[in-house]
Parts: structure tokens; sequence; C-alpha cells
């Protein structure tokens, strides 16, 4: 497991674990490397309602990242891998994983490994695969192509920030939300699929892909920008204001009708996906705060993302997404103190105004078509917003 974070020690880990395996993290902070060898297991805690339940990640060990040649006999001695370290961090990575490739290809090995890359990029398989054939010669890059797969997955599991007080009883500890299904690739993988608890493989994997961003990340985000034009510090209050869940559930809905159009996937099957999605955003102990769900909208109200890449999937399938919109304006308002990507934005909407805002951040160049029109005419209804958003739904539906 190549990064012992919160994904990796929070999901992957406790995956690995019930599936049987001993668990290698491999990581650059030496005091949690240490405390892995030292332990050999370490506590989730499950939030359940208003309580935790304790789970122990049993069968684990660490590796120091910097140490290239004990990496290299780890990536050498695997039956299955993961990566989660981030996406400006796959390229420090690369080398040592290359390393390891090298040992397998030189030893002979020639059972499958699969590398789940659960970073939050699209096509993240294809960049790895890239920066690690950049340290192959000829003769190791066809034994990567042929025996190294790279699987993408969709992860959403929600796994926040630790409370300090567990984090003091022990620095290993992860807290994680029940939910706990991996849908992965299935077309990345070489040879047979390994066995993985709660691993769902799945082709064609774009309507995983899109789910995750589209529904889950698109409602988040949402939530966190109409909570923010309340004055809600948590994600959990938000949810629970009646207004705030209306407008987010029909969002949801519009996304929905779209991705049952683009993959076929049953309507039924997408609903109960959305109300787990809105029970679980509920979830007091996550903690999750306003400010960190919505944090960078430069990057959020961005072309292909969340927000803006859903409202587009609908208009593409005659759907005109007067909610998700709605959360597009709000998001063009975000702009907490410490979150310097998002007032950017909405600095730049204040001097050049949200037509040269929606061209620049998510590539709405006409400032005459319907996607536009409905975002500026709610980004006005917002701008003068008294505590109640259903009146600006009501004159969105006039248009």
């Amino acid at each position: 497991m190549y990064g012992a974070g919160s994904i990796g020690r929070g999901f992957i880990g406790q995956l690995f674990y019930m599936s049987g395996y001993e668990t290698t993290f491999i990581d650059i902070n030496i005091d949690l490397v240490n405390r892995l060898n030292v332990d050999g297991s370490y506590p989730i805690y499950i939030t359940r309602g208003d309580r935790y339940q304790e789970y122990r990640v049993k069968n684990v060990r660490g590796v120091d990242g910097r140490d290239v040649s004990a990496v290299a006999e780890a990536v050498a001695e695997a039956d299955i891998a993961a990566t989660a370290v981030g996406v400006t961090v796959l390229r420090f990575i690369a080398a040592p994983f290359a390393e390891g490739v090298k040992l397998r290809c030189a030893r002979g090995i020639d059972a499958p490994l699969n590398v789940i890359i659960c970073e939050n990029l699209m096509g993240a398989d294809e960049y790895f695969a890239g920066l690690v054939k950049a340290h192959l010669n000829d003769e190791q890059k066809e034994y990567f192509d042929k025996y190294i797969g790279l699987v993408e997955p969709s992860i959403g599991r929600m796994v926040p920030l630790t409370p300090k007080e567990l984090a003091e009883q022990n620095p290993l500890a992860v807290c994680v939300e029940e939910y706990c299904e991996l849908p992965v690739d299935k077309k990345g993988f070489k040879g047979e699929i390994p066995h993985v608890v709660n691993m769902v493989p799945y082709t064609p994997f774009d309507y995983y892909i899109q789910r995750k961003l589209f529904l889950h990340n698109m409602s988040h985000a949402m939530t966190a920008y109409l909570g923010a034009l309340k004055g809600y510090t948590y994600i959990w209050e938000a949810t629970l204001d009646p207004e705030i869940q209306l407008l987010v559930l029909r969002a949801l809905l519009e996304a929905a009708r779209a991705l049952h159009i683009e993959h076929g996937v049953p309507l039924d099957e997408i609903y109960l996906h959305i109300e787990d999605l809105l029970f679980r955003f509920e979830n007091k102990l996550l903690g999750d705060t306003i400010e960190r769900v919505g944090r960078d909208t430069k990057r959020k109200l961005s072309e292909n993302d969340r927000l803006v890449g859903a409202a587009k999937l609908c208009y593409k399938h005659g759907i005109m997404p007067l909610h998700i919109c709605l959360g597009i304006a709000a998001g063009y308002m975000f702009a907490p103190e410490t979150d310097e990507s998002s007032r950017e934005v909405a600095g730049f909407v204040q001097n050049n105004g949200l037509n040269a805002a929606l061209a620049q951040y998510s590539s709405i160049v006409d400032a005459g078509c319907d996607l536009a029109l409905v975002i500026k005419r709610a980004y006005n209804l917002l701008d003068k917003y008294d505590k109640s958003f259903v009146p600006i739904i009501a004159e969105l539906q006039k248009r």
C-alpha cells in the first residue's frame, strides 16, 4: 500500500486485511512507519449513529519510502498493490516503483501485479504508467505492459480528520464512515482478478466515475455552497436544513436522469444510491466542515468537474438542470478567508463580471446559452436572497 494516509489506512488497508493479505505500507513519515512495525496493527473507528465502533486492522508493517531497495523488494513480492499518495506525489514514487518492476522482470515473475490507483485524477492509470515507463528499458516496458495492471477505482468512502482525543491515544487511528464499497475498472486488470472484499469490478467504468463525480461530489459541494450562504459550519447542519436538502435532492434527481440516459443504468438503482448519500451526509461524527467540502472552487467549478460537468451532461440529454445551476451560482459566491482558490474566483466575478468568470473557470463561453443564462439569473437572485431559496427556484422556472 503506497501511502499510509487516511485512504490508505482507513479504506484500502482495511479491505486488504479483510481479504487475508499482509499489508506493507510504504510512506516517508518515518514515525508512522516505525509505529506500524512496532504495533503490527492499528485501529479504525467506524461512525455508527452517535458512537464509534473500533475495528482493528492487523498483519501490517511499514517501509520507509526513501529506502528504494526496500520499496523495490516490497513491490517485487506483492500479490496486489494500491497507491493513495496524492496526484502531485505520483511522480516521486514512479522511480522506486519502477525498481520493483525491474526486480520482478529480472526474477522472471509471471504472476500479474494489479495496482489500484486511488488518486483524484481522471486517467490516473495512464498517467502513472507513463511516469513508471520513463524509468524502464524496452524489455522492462514489455514486461510492464504484459504483467502490471493499473486499475482505476471510484473512492466513495468519506474519511474525515481523526478527532484529537482518538489521535492522541494512537497516532495510527483513523475515523471512517460505515460505507465501504470499492468499485473498480474491470478492464484495468491483468490476469485473474484478485479477491478483495467489497471490491466491485465493473465495465464500462465511466458510469461509476461519473456517479461519484456528478452525484456524490456534486451534491456534497452544493450542500456546502448553500450551507455557507445560510451561515452553517458543518455539512450535517446544512443537510438537515429542509430547504437545502430539498434543493440538493432535486439536483441529484436531475443528474440521475442524465446518468440513466447516458449509461442505461436503471433509475431505481441510482435512486437507492442517492438516498444512501443523503443519509451519509447527515453523519455528525464525520465532522465535515462547509469550508473543507467547498474549498477550491477554481477546480470544483471547472468544465468537467462535479457541478458544471453534471449540468452539461444534463443539458446534453435535454434536461435543464435548474437546481444544479443554483449550486453553481452559489459556488461562485463561496469565498472563505483561508481559501485562496475560492477567493480568487469570487474576486474575479466582482472585478470582471459573471460572464467572464463562467468563461474563465467553467469554459461556458457563450454568454447567451441557456446554462449561462440560468446560472446568471440564479446568481443575481442569490445576491438578493433573504434566507429562503424557494422563491429563487420559482423565479428560475418562469424562464
